[in-house]
């Protein structure tokens, strides 16, 4: 979808989004299916031999790996021909590596496929006593969808095959104009020519598939670079590292150092002044009512002596302060 977006075959790229939503969904609500009938296992490496109990969402989820593989006549050849012919025509790198993701694709949807549904059960007598297929209201929608994934494709059908047979785009022309200056259309012999490198690399892709791991699942754990795939480039480990932990720490230090020591400290030093100030101050109350009219009445009497005979203390004041 965006290779499409990057070379400009806009239509292309909305196109594949709608039969990606076909076959995408089935294989999510299949594996759903799966995870229903495993009691809630989701490690393929316990499945296998699901296709007998489970044949409608084996037959839908097949036709869903063929779908996203590219195989024609399903939705996502047609989708991924139109990306695939637009990238070949602006740019022949993007065009080889999006040939070979394809092919990628292809692989391992079926190595998904493979393991799950085809060879001996591998899981445990519960798990197979358990097995089943899913409900109607669980499966009725697998085959809404795998029907759209078989069907759907066809509303763009390439100018190779018929001419001017691509009804999406002539409903998606009024908003969508391909970007910059057009380039001169591809010839039906150089599309045929990219559409059979395509399938062609997904058949082998899908070929390889069944003959690594239709006799010899993997069920081990993964080692060397098939380790480094399985996990994920340690693109977590690195982002926990790099990124993760530091902020953490950073955190950490915020709380305990900056808020705790600083901030909090601040505030529940003004808190804890208060305090102290108010029971020292509540020390100057002693209850005894004949000691405040005592202070009042010499309160009374200095504030006289102030202010009638203030100018007349100054002489003595002047002395003492000598």
């Amino acid at each position: 979808m965006f290779l499409g977006l990057g070379v400009g075959a806009y239509t292309g790229a909305v196109f594949h989004v709608m039969t990606h939503a076909f076959f995408k969904a089935l294989l999510f609500l299949g594996a759903g299916s799966v995870i229903h009938a495993m009691g809630n296992e989701q490690d393929i490496r316990v499945m296998g031999g699901l296709k007998k109990y489970m044949p409608v969402t084996h037959i839908t989820f097949l036709l869903a790996c063929l779908a996203i593989s590219g195989i024609p006549p399903f939705s996502g050849f047609f989708s991924k021909d139109e990306i695939l012919a637009a990238a070949y025509e602006h740019n022949k790198v993007l065009w080889l590596v999006g040939a070979f993701t394809a092919g990628l694709t292809a692989f391992y949807m079926f190595r998904l496929y493979i393991m799950t549904f085809l060879g001996q059960f591998r899981g445990t007598h519960d798990q197979e006593h358990h097995l089943h297929e899913s409900p109607s209201a669980m499966t009725i929608p697998l085959i809404v969808l795998a029907i759209l994934s078989v069907i759907g494709g066809f509303v763009g059908i390439p100018e190779a095959f018929a001419h001017n047979a691509h009804s999406l785009a002539a409903f998606l022309s009024p908003v969508i104009v391909k970007a910059g200056e057009p380039a001169e259309a591809l010839s039906s012999g150089t599309e045929f020519m990219l559409m059979g490198i395509s399938v062609g690399l997904a058949v082998v892709a899908i070929l390889y598939a069944f003959s690594r791991f239709i006799k010899r699942p993997e069920i081990g754990e993964p080692e060397g670079a098939g380790k480094f795939l399985a996990e994920k480039w340690y693109i977590d480990e690195l982002y926990d590292k790099l990124i993760a932990n530091p902020m953490i720490a950073l955190g950490g230090f915020l709380k305990n150092v900056v808020e705790k020591s600083g901030i909090d400290a601040v505030v529940n030093g003004v808190g804890r002044g208060v305090n102290y100030a108010g029971r020292q101050i509540r020390l100057m109350q002693s209850g005894q009512v004949g000691n405040y009219i005592l202070l009042m009445v010499l309160s009374m009497v200095l504030m006289i002596i102030l202010v009638f005979y203030g100018n007349n203390l100054n002489p003595i004041l002047k002395y003492f302060s000598k």
